[in-house]
């Protein structure tokens, strides 16, 4: 990514300047602790930490998008990328303070939302070191491994393989690795049209909150709740109905929602049998999950990436998003279509609660029809650009 010289100052028009202080009078307001008492007391709590952390996110863009600008952090047009003109990125560095003060301010830290927190931030500070310098994939990854590795040690693991079988740790171990690194990257693989990381993350956050409230776990469903917020925050900047975005995530933003949504999926318990336990999580992440997957089995089997090396730093115009558009769906209707794609798999998630064996399968069956009818597309739209 080159480096522009830095840009114009910020928009100091009296519309702006009026927008600016309605969103400071916003945040200002929540703030109040009879504003708070009011939403607790009604029972609104969760819908107080959306708020704050929107709010919070609504405030701090503006400002990281006018220090990206001053300093000439922009995403230049190529092409394998879909805008058209430079760009500001730094915007995650916006939802991770809004998150992060919303929690801090708000929660009490358990040890594993610690770890989560703490990996989380070493994420994003990788994350803006590559929006900064161009860090080597190589050592982006060595990094989420590093931060992964922190979470571990307060405890984030999964327990997905039985105390009772030989190594189970040692593989439980293995297994929480490669869920962070693939959560986290596929959410980072998806951030190549406007609001789309942005808004699937704030889908996501939002059925962990769902399903944490099924499974009476409400801290969880609390702890989603800013998630949500400072997701929501970001996007009036990023996704504008047919107008470029004004900032972009980054890889600090979105590297930093995947590792988040990741953490909260190891955190909780999802159901007393661990097969539908474990497909909770999967169903809510089902359309970043798929994507990653399926474009590496593509790229390997067509020939496309032959090491572990050239898969890392192989980058075309091959994901989900890419194929919509490839369609003939213009970049807001495939994002809407990608949302809905991902709402729908939440909801089947949503039917696991006290959900047979039986019963399981037949959602996750469903679901793979989904995934199934989303790859006959991806496929024609790939022999299209042939």
């Amino acid at each position: 990514m080159s480096r522009p010289a830095a840009q114009t100052l910020p928009d100091t028009t009296p519309a702006a300047l009026a927008a600016t202080l309605l969103r400071g009078a916003f945040l200002v307001a929540l703030t109040l602790p009879s504003v708070r008492r009011g939403f607790g007391a009604s029972g609104l709590g969760w819908a107080y930490l959306v708020a704050l952390a929107f709010a919070l996110a609504l405030v701090s863009v503006p400002l990281v998008r006018a220090l990206a600008r001053w300093w000439g952090v922009l995403d230049t047009p190529a092409a394998r990328k879909v805008h058209a003109v430079a760009t500001p990125l730094l915007g995650g560095a916006a939802v991770y303070a809004a998150f992060a003060a919303t929690v801090l301010f708000n929660f009490t830290f358990s040890l594993t939302l610690k770890g989560v927190a703490l990996g989380a931030t070493i994420v994003v500070g990788i994350g803006v070191l590559d929006d900064l310098l161009d860090v080597p994939a190589r050592w982006k990854l060595a990094g989420q491994v590093v931060a992964v590795a922190v979470a571990m040690s307060y405890g984030v693991v999964l327990d997905t393989i039985p105390t009772a079988w030989p190594g189970s740790y040692a593989i439980n171990l293995v297994l929480t690795l490669l869920w962070f690194l693939m959560v986290t990257n596929a959410l980072q693989f998806l951030d190549g049209m406007d609001g789309l990381a942005a808004g699937l993350g704030a889908i996501a956050a939002l059925f962990f909150s769902l399903a944490a409230l099924q499974t009476n776990q409400p801290y969880l469903m609390f702890l989603a709740a800013p998630l949500v917020g400072a997701c929501l925050g970001f996007l009036p900047y990023n996704f504008r109905f047919g107008r470029p975005a004004t900032i972009f995530l980054g890889d600090a933003g979105a590297s930093f929602i995947g590792f988040t949504l990741a953490g909260l999926a190891v955190m909780g318990e999802w159901a007393e049998n661990d097969f539908i336990g474990l497909l909770t999580p999967v169903l809510i992440l089902a359309v970043p999950l798929f994507d990653i997957a399926f474009v590496g089995t593509v790229r390997i089997v067509t020939g496309k990436v032959h090491s572990f090396g050239e898969w890392l730093a192989y980058t075309a115009r091959d994901h989900i998003h890419h194929r919509f558009e490839a369609l003939g769906l213009t970049r807001t209707e495939t994002v809407l279509l990608i949302f809905f794609i991902a709402a729908t798999l939440g909801l089947s998630a949503m039917l696991l609660k006290d959900a047979t064996k039986h019963e399981a399968a037949l959602v996750l069956i469903q679901a793979g029809c989904v995934l199934a009818i989303i790859a006959v597309l991806e496929g024609v739209a790939r022999g299209r650009g042939r």
